[in-house]
């Protein structure tokens, strides 16, 4: 099964699980139900928000730094089992280990790679120690979850875009069932293209964070930033 996360890996960063090899540093997977942890994890992140921005500690919201937390990590946890699927048809889980670190992606290493259908299981449990710890809502989580998939899949799409189809119809089927149903729409604006853009039905809390603005696949966008901005990334395709 490590080839199919090796292919996976090929996407870059976000897709990549490394293989453990048994290194203290590593920790299991486990760690991030742990509402200490994450209150640390989400410490390091406003502090490096409050390095890029200039803002103060008041002017960034705990809650709203840790649903963006939680986003990167659904990216992390699912990029690779997406991309393994995409570009080799096997879908696969693991056994998970993670390293903290001050920015960037969160490393994760891992073991016992199996077969196993594409959901978002490795997610739930930690969706649900953010929701309690920080009090945020379960829509906005998996509406998280949502645009996490639907930034794998892009990404995949730009990069292969002969996996462009496999893409997002993985990623269709996963919003068609729940927990994910309902969270969010794929949008295919130019019927001669199989690209297809991911608008989630609520938002991440960013906006929040002063010169924050919002996402892309935001419900927030207006229509016509929307469209420029998939009218840009169509025609590369």
């Amino acid at each position: 099964m490590s080839a199919a996360l090796r292919s996976a890996a090929t996407l870059g960063p976000y897709f990549t699980w490394e293989p453990w090899d048994g290194d203290a540093a590593w920790r299991p997977l486990d760690d991030l139900l742990d509402p200490e942890v994450l209150g640390e994890r989400v410490e390091v992140a406003r502090r490096t928000l409050m390095r890029m921005s200039g803002l103060g500690r008041d002017e960034i919201g705990e809650r709203e730094v840790a649903s963006i937390t939680f986003l990167g990590l659904a990216s992390r946890l699912l990029s690779p089992p997406l991309g393994a699927a995409v570009l080799t048809g096997t879908p696969v889980t693991a056994r998970l280990w993670w390293r903290p670190v001050e920015g960037g992606p969160i490393p994760f290493a891992y073991a016992e790679a199996v077969d196993a259908p594409l959901t978002t299981d490795l997610v739930a449990p930690i969706l649900e120690a953010y929701r309690r710890r920080f009090t945020l809502s379960t829509q906005v989580l998996w509406g998280n979850v949502a645009s996490a998939l639907g930034g794998a899949a892009g990404m995949i799409a730009d990069q292969h875009r002969a996996h462009t189809t496999r893409a997002f119809a993985l990623v269709a089927e996963l919003l068609a069932t729940p927990p994910l149903e309902g969270a969010a729409d794929l949008v295919r604006p130019d019927p001669g293209k199989e690209r297809a853009f991911l608008v989630r039905r609520n938002c991440c809390l960013y906006y929040r964070i002063p010169g924050g603005g919002t996402c892309g696949d935001c419900v927030l966008t207006p229509a016509d930033v929307r469209s420029r901005s998939w009218q840009a990334v169509l025609s590369r395709h």
